[in-house]
């Protein structure tokens, strides 16, 4: 059951500061079983000045009020936060809409429920809230679990600190996996994204998607005109997790994310060579497909299947035979390596 949305609170003075804070962001974070870090999260969003509301929809955890629990315990006291409980778990798109329909803030901040913010970072991007940007991101320190934030690697600027304009075709371009460079996905950002935009056009989370969400829902909005600023990191810190639900995908999932990208070159608007770099991001979805029905085939014993995969489309067959041969490598490796130690 849906707990009511409380109203944001009004804009508070803070101590020794004449003017008052622009409480003008909603915190959105979809927790699924995140009973151990969900409070880190909340507390780090409270802690930003400019949170009007913090909105957590636990997506039916299932884990006897753990994750509840442990958000609520994080509750500041200033009557910010929001939570919510799904009945049945329908996945962060939907988490994520259940929260934006329950708040009222001019713009939107996702955080994730592994993640957390540090101090200050609300008002930096909000410092760009005027400058005409639907979308206004920082670069995320993507740190490994249980490391401090220092142990951290930016997604983006790791050689300079120019903040970029990001246009439709840059966007798409560089969420294109390439063997020539390390994964850097816009797609894995997490800007503050203004509500009027969205409700302009009518644009929410797919909540057929799984996977992806993030990267469908600007797409959407930048192939609409919408103008977005990336600036170094500010304080978004990601936390990689070697079980994260982001690092596993299944084949229903890759298809949900194939299927975004038809309707993108269906819209009517993207320019012609637009488009052939989402089909170009297609492409590089179906041969993660190809791959899960390649190891299908392997693992039931099915050399026609396995066969079939090879045929269906030959470009797809390096990628395919190349991660066959890496994983023969590693495991031949791990064998060699068990007999030794005996």
């Amino acid at each position: 059951m849906l707990a009511s949305p409380s109203t944001a609170p009004e804009p508070a003075t803070p101590e020794g500061v004449g003017a008052p804070v622009r409480r003008e962001v909603t915190v959105v974070i979809a927790a699924w079983r995140a009973s151990g870090t969900i409070g880190r999260a909340v507390a780090s969003a409270l802690a930003q000045p400019e949170a009007a509301e913090v909105v957590v929809v636990d997506d039916a955890s299932n884990d006897d009020g753990a994750t509840l629990a442990a958000a609520r315990a994080a509750d500041d006291g200033t009557g910010r936060l929001i939570v919510l409980e799904l009945e049945k778990n329908a996945g962060p798109s939907t988490a994520r809409n259940t929260a934006l329909r329950a708040s009222k803030a001019a713009w939107i901040a996702v955080l994730d429920s592994d993640d957390f913010m540090q101090p200050g970072r609300l008002a930096k991007l909000l410092a760009l809230s005027q400058a005409g940007y639907e979308l206004i991101a920082d670069d995320l320190l993507q740190t490994p679990e249980g490391q401090p934030a220092s142990a951290g690697q930016p997604l983006w600027f790791r050689d300079d600190t120019i903040p970029i304009d990001i246009d439709f075709t840059f966007f798409i371009d560089n969420n294109i996996s390439k063997r020539s460079r390390m994964r850097r996905e816009l797609g894995f950002l997490k800007p503050l994204v203004q509500r009027a935009f969205l409700e302009k056009y009518g644009l929410v989370y797919d909540e057929t998607m799984r996977l992806g969400e993030d990267y469908d829902l600007y797409a959407r909005a930048l192939s609409l005109g919408a103008k977005m600023r990336l600036i170094p990191w500010t304080g978004y810190v990601s936390v990689m997790r070697s079980n994260s639900l982001s690092a596993k995908h299944d084949r229903r999932d890759l298809a949900a994310l194939a299927a975004a990208d038809d309707r993108l070159l269906a819209s009517g608007r993207i320019s012609a060579q637009d488009a052939r770099l989402v089909k170009r991001h297609r492409f590089s979805i179906d041969s993660r497909i190809a791959w899960i029905d390649f190891m299908t085939g392997v693992k039931g014993g099915k050399p026609f299947q396995v066969l079939g995969v090879i045929l269906r489309d030959v470009r797809q067959t390096p990628y395919v035979l190349r991660l066959a041969f890496e994983l023969f490598l590693r495991r031949a490796g791990n064998l060699i390596a068990g007999r030794s130690s005996h």
